[in-house]
Formats: structure tokens, sequence, C-alpha cells
């Protein structure tokens, strides 16, 4: 499959940036949505992590990197 053909994996969060399935995100419950992102980040333990501190991201998950 050549680099950038493939399919982004949902749309995003714009409040928290989390990759969410349906209408509003499950964490914030914001419905303010957008399918224009990139940078795909697997937080596995947000203690431990120097990315997820920086991001303030409080629980394991999907989430993108920028978001327009």
């Amino acid at each position: 499959m050549p680099a950038g053909s493939r399919k982004k994996q949902g749309n995003v969060c714009r409040e928290c940036h989390r990759v969410v399935e349906g209408e509003a995100c499950s964490i914030c419950g914001s419905g303010n949505l957008s399918n224009d992102w990139a940078g795909y980040l697997v937080i596995i333990d947000p203690e431990r992590s120097e990315i997820a501190k920086r991001m303030n991201i409080k629980l394991p998950g999907k989430y993108a990197l920028k978001v327009r």
C-alpha cells in the first residue's frame, strides 16, 4: 500500500484529541469532531508517559497529535 493512502481511523474530538467512533466523544462529551487530523498516538500508561503529560491526557487510548 503506498504511503499516505491508508484510511484514517475515524473522527477526532477537537477538545481532547481522542479518536472516537460515533457522533460524540465518550471522554469529554463534546460533539465537536473533525476528520481532518494528523499524527496517531496510542497512550497505554498516561501516568508514566511524558507525551501524555504534555498533552494533558489522563486516560489510556488512541489520540491525534494535530486536529484541524
